[in-house]
């Protein structure tokens, strides 16, 4: 339980500044224009960017590959789950005009629910965690291609030459 514990608390962080976030956009009634939701996937960078960070502090030279990961898609998937069902009650219960205002925007006849537009606010919110968690073990995932005080480097195998 202990190794889930950061992420969900990072989890909870990033999905109360994702709807503090909608929530003043709905202030100035910006939250219907589709552009602003590319302030949904900074917020959601920096908060998977500190977990795996906090992480790879806290466990030191035990930092896998696999447990980072781990850690990022804990924390961006209970983020979303969260997000998304304050949304579905926000377009709901709280501005039931909100789904027809936001697809306004788009030309045409569009004959969605809100279950649908639900289902699509998940699975962008859990495609934009996976892509972030492998962007950024990029940087955090340790490299094989230096070499130590030997000269050698890490997971090299030598080959020796037989006559």
């Amino acid at each position: 339980m202990k190794n889930i514990t950061l992420p969900i608390r990072f989890g909870l962080v990033i999905s109360a500044s994702l709807i503090a976030y909608f929530l003043f956009l709905a202030l100035f009634n910006l939250h219907t224009k589709p552009i602003f939701s590319l302030g949904n996937g900074l917020i959601t960078a920096f908060g998977i960017y500190e977990v795996i960070k906090y992480y790879k502090l806290q466990t030191g030279k035990r930092f896998t590959y696999a447990n980072g990961f781990k850690q990022g898609v804990i924390s961006g998937f209970v983020a979303t789950l969260i997000f998304t069902t304050f949304f579905l009650l926000y377009s709901t219960e709280i501005n039931a005009l909100f789904l027809s205002q936001l697809l306004e925007v788009f030309e045409g006849q569009y004959n969605v629910s809100v279950g649908m537009v639900t289902f699509v606010v998940a699975i962008m919110g859990f495609s934009t965690t996976v892509v972030l968690t492998l962007t950024f073990m990029q940087l955090f995932k340790d490299s094989r291609n230096m070499p130590n005080a030997e000269g050698k480097r890490d997971g090299e195998i030598v080959l020796k030459k037989v006559s």
